[in-house]
């Protein structure tokens, strides 16, 4: 997933026919193109339309993430339920004071942040060396195999991020902090699916686009670090 979705980066509706997703990305390229329109260049969000583009210009892949769109929405919906249902419960119970509010944020900080920190840490400084080792030769299959075992370690490390993420809410008073982890693991998340085109095609677009994703995811990583010193 992308930090808003897929739809909201082309400005369509899910409703929006294969033309007017066409049509709809034709339009944004150009207004954002460094070529087009100096006033309006703008890099990143290329990214994110190209991205955008990938998933919903290919009709199996956007059945795809319709389906991955309706489940984060039910999980939500049922996150929320719950978390209601939770703090009804807590306020039944006592009133919140100043020292629980220090101690959920310190629940959360030790909980979450932390262990999200340093699993986003190992993924994004680790993607240089594994580039470094791929342009060696990047049609060798031994290289290839193990590029595609780097993948798939960082896939397993992202989703034990997202599951820890998920695992208590976030104080509101931290609500920046979490919204950049967020959107820095949902880009991390796009920018590995980018990389693992790349054995499949051999296409170094691929490769320069899952670079461009992590360096987002990066900054945002940054960001949150940054607010909680």
């Amino acid at each position: 997933m992308v930090d808003s979705n897929h739809y909201h980066t082309l400005k369509v509706r899910p409703s929006a026919s294969q033309a007017e997703i066409k049509q709809a990305y034709r339009r944004l390229v150009k207004l954002f193109h460094p070529d087009s329109h100096q006033k309006t260049a703008d890099h990143e969000q290329i990214i994110r339309i190209n991205a955008a583009y990938e998933v919903l210009g290919d009709t199996q892949r956007r059945l795809n993430y319709d389906q991955q769109l309706r489940d984060i929405s039910d999980r939500l919906s049922g996150d929320r339920h719950q978390r209601t249902a939770s703090a009804q419960k807590r306020h039944q119970v006592t009133r919140r004071t100043g020292r629980d509010a220090d101690e959920q944020v310190e629940e959360w900080l030790r909980l979450v942040y932390q262990p999200v920190n340093r699993l986003l840490d190992g993924i994004l400084n680790s993607l240089e060396e594994q580039m470094d080792e791929l342009a060696a030769d990047p049609f060798d299959d031994e290289l290839l195999e193990e590029f595609q075992e780097y993948l798939q370690t960082c896939r397993h490390d992202l989703k034990q991020a997202q599951i820890t993420f998920r695992s208590l809410p976030n104080p509101p008073n931290l609500a920046g902090t979490a919204a950049h982890l967020y959107y820095s693991l949902n880009q991390v998340a796009d920018g590995l699916e980018e990389l693992a085109y790349f054995p499949l095609s051999y296409d170094e677009r691929y490769l320069h686009t899952g670079q461009e994703l992590f360096r987002i995811a990066t900054r945002l990583h940054c960001e949150a670090q940054a607010s909680v010193t």
